[in-house]
């Protein structure tokens, strides 16, 4: 649904995105994360048609963003980082005025009018001047506005930033109702919220994508298991420390089970010689899994090595 292909963007002499690529399938939610300045928004004003990379190509939809953008701004929703509101509009004359612009008329206007206002929770509030609006309800309005011409692709940069909790978990309800239905590309500063919505996620820093892989990819760690185990506990990890190709084993007590993190040579694969001698011993295996960083640590160890 989207492809992005080395793209590049200079301001002048200063260049903000080098050979940026990946590719968002469709209905699936990508979260698309970097530090200030990252280049986010510039990637998603691209893809906007906003302006035009400097080198490579973007296709949405199949079409090209440079060679067919009324093709692909058809295809189009976007929520940008500074909510494009008029405070002195009601929110249904505001939604109207939007759904015109981008070409909803007669009874269709009413008709995806109607859908937004009731899919984003605006019921209450559609005959309000927007600017009598709370800052969670003002950014609703701002996602309807983006789902009122019903695009197949959704481009949402920094939707839940200035929110409070409630409010924050309230955008990401809406924001996971999309899953299969919309693609979407999720611009965040708010990790737990990717871990939470995303299928997919970007990591780019410094203009450059330094990460792009599914949240459970990116968190699991290389060389590193977690075992749940029914064993004695001497002797179990006396077994784990005796297999050549491990070289650290931490093992508690939980209740009546054994919980062991071990640390092995990334090379090799060793869980199936675990799962075989765990069993051969009599043993009971209940869990044999990839220990796993926080999406927060993953984002600054990248971050700073790449910084590095």
């Amino acid at each position: 649904m989207i492809e992005v292909r080395n793209i590049s963007k200079w301001f002048g002499a200063r260049q903000v995105l080098r050979d940026v690529s990946f590719e968002v399938e469709k209905g699936e939610i990508l979260g698309f994360l970097g530090p200030n300045g990252a280049g986010k928004t510039t990637s998603l004003r691209i893809l906007t048609g906003y302006f035009p990379p400097d080198k490579g190509t973007v296709k949405i939809g199949g079409y090209n963003i440079t060679q067919n953008p009324l093709a692909v701004k058809q295809k189009l929703g976007y929520f940008p980082e500074h909510n494009p509101l008029y405070p002195e509009m009601t929110v249904d004359g505001y939604l109207r005025f939007v759904a015109r612009i981008k070409g909803v008329r007669g009874k269709e206007e009413t008709k995806r009018v109607n859908t937004v206002v009731a899919e984003c929770g605006l019921e209450n509030v559609r005959h309000r001047l927007i600017k009598r609006l709370s800052k969670g309800y003002k950014q609703r309005v701002g996602l309807a506005q983006a789902l009122v011409n019903d695009p197949e692709v959704l481009l949402l940069d920094e939707p839940t930033i200035g929110l409070d909790p409630k409010q924050i978990y309230e955008i990401r309800q809406l924001i996971k109702a999309l899953a299969g239905q919309k693609t979407v590309i999720l611009s965040t500063h708010i990790l737990p919220e990717v871990s939470m919505v995303c299928t997919k996620v970007v990591i780019i820093k410094d203009g450059q994508v330094v990460a792009k892989d599914n949240p459970e990819n990116l968190t699991a760690q290389k060389g590193y298991v977690e075992i749940l185990a029914r064993a004695p506990k001497e002797e179990f990890t006396a077994y784990l420390k005796n297999i050549p190709e491990v070289k650290e084993v931490e093992a508690k007590m939980e209740d009546n089970f054994i919980r062991a993190y071990i640390h092995f040579d990334p090379q090799y694969e060793i869980r199936p010689k675990l799962t075989q001698g765990i069993v051969q011993s009599g043993w009971e295996l209940l869990e044999l899994r990839p220990r796993r960083k926080s999406l927060e640590e993953v984002f600054v160890q990248l971050v700073t090595k790449e910084a590095s």
